[in-house]
């Protein structure tokens, strides 16, 4: 579903004039459509058909509050990685049972809270914190349910940064020696040791890698369960790809799960998978405003109101993001970039891109910006955060306030 389009010349999502909400909401601004994020949810949900599953939303892609308690309400899971992201679960209403634990670094404190709170699994990344859970889990007399995350070393065929499943990557333990790890947490009375967890990287746009990794997973349960643990759950992570530009063409939902679900048919599993990207990323845009245009040395610069603070992609991962203005203005092409305020050469939306001619005052939407757009988002040169607002049948509404200097200050001395 593409929730952004023109009518009349003007710019809308799901019906509602872009423009009408940055009169009042203001630039730079988030904005995200209700629609997409279910039709998305429930794409992944409904092609798993009867097999048993849990789809938990990859909060780090965008931990908004309501778009949380959006998907709470349709009965998603949550992929947390810190007890921040635990916390905002719980405030939006997540089931806890359905809330998986990722990352590399649980902090004593996030594993006590999640134990407090009775999350469903941990996917655990090392022995040192098997043995961690464990003993947490003994003072309060409890027994933690968890999976070891194995690194398949697999190409993901992505952005470096943004791949996680080769033996040089810090996730999980090497696939060839997960089966000694088990043994050896064997005797831990307080660990369930019931699953296997894997993930190979983000903005997958071939789905291949990650069925060469679902093979191989398989295979290691097939000898778990020969040497007598009870392997009951698989968690194969996340990272479908989005269409950034108009010529990508991304995997479909449904197809992508089909295919999944053939590999664990017949094999008594609970699937989990963890998307994020895929579920936010295309429903939304970010709306920012051309300050100044400028040229120098032959070089065009269109200067607009959001940065690299309000969305650092471009700058972080050399990522595309298509810029269309919000009104259709019939005047000719450009080369520029599309550069923010921020005192940086790096800060940058755009660099050489052919746009639309535009002229200070006329608005800009970047597209594809609901996935690790705000959540990334800083304070850097004293810039308040932007605002973020939801449109939801046929109305929109902010959902999170503009920050304002005194946040800045806020818990400053």
């Amino acid at each position: 579903m593409k929730p952004v389009s023109y009518r009349d010349r003007a710019l809308s999502m799901d019906g509602v004039d872009l423009s009408s909400i940055a009169a009042k909401a203001g630039t730079p601004c988030y904005v995200y459509s209700a629609a997409a994020i279910l039709e998305n949810f429930h794409a992944y949900d409904v092609a798993f058909e009867n097999h048993p599953h849990t789809v938990c939303y990859a909060v780090k892609a965008n931990g908004n509050l309501v778009v949380l308690r959006l998907l709470a309400g349709a009965g998603s899971g949550f992929d947390i990685v810190s007890g921040g992201e635990l916390y905002r679960v719980l405030k939006a209403g997540g089931d806890p049972a359905k809330i998986v634990f990722s990352g590399v670094g649980k902090t004593a404190a996030e594993i006590d809270a999640a134990l407090s709170a009775g999350i469903g699994f941990f996917n655990c990344e090392s022995e040192p914190e098997l043995a961690l859970i464990d003993s947490l889990a003994h003072r309060r007399g409890v027994k933690a349910r968890v999976a070891l995350r194995v690194n398949p070393d697999v190409e993901a065929e992505t952005h470096h940064h943004i791949s996680t499943g080769r033996l040089a990557h810090k996730f999980g333990v090497d696939i060839g020696g997960a089966e000694g790890v088990y043994e050896r947490a064997r005797p831990l009375e307080n660990l369930a040791l019931e699953g296997v967890s894997c993930h190979i990287g983000s903005q997958l746009m071939n789905p291949r890698p990650v069925m060469d990794a679902v093979d191989r997973v398989m295979a290691l349960i097939e000898t778990l369960r020969a040497r007598g643990f009870c392997i009951n759950h698989a968690d194969f992570g996340g990272g479908l790809g989005v269409e950034y530009k108009p010529d990508d063409a991304a995997p479909a939902i449904g197809e992508f799960v089909a295919a999944l679900r053939a590999r664990v048919a017949g094999k008594n599993l609970h699937v989990m998978i963890e998307p994020g990207r895929s579920i936010v990323g295309g429903a939304g845009v970010l709306l920012t405003r051309v300050l100044y245009r400028k040229n120098t040395g032959g070089k065009e610069f269109v200067i607009a109101d959001a940065a690299m603070t309000d969305l650092i992609r471009p700058a972080l991962y050399d990522a595309y993001h298509e810029i269309l203005p919000v009104r259709e203005n019939g005047r000719g092409k450009m080369i520029a970039d599309v550069v923010g305020p921020v005192c940086e050469t790096g800060d940058f939306l755009a660099r050489g891109r052919e746009i639309t001619e535009v002229l200070p005052g006329d608005l800009l939407a970047i597209h594809t910006a609901g996935a690790y757009g705000f959540v990334q988002s800083s304070t850097y040169n004293g810039r308040p955060r932007a605002a973020e607002v939801l449109v939801e049948n046929g109305s929109w509404r902010v959902i999170r306030k503009r920050e304002t200097y005194e946040d800045l200050i806020r818990g400053e001395e």
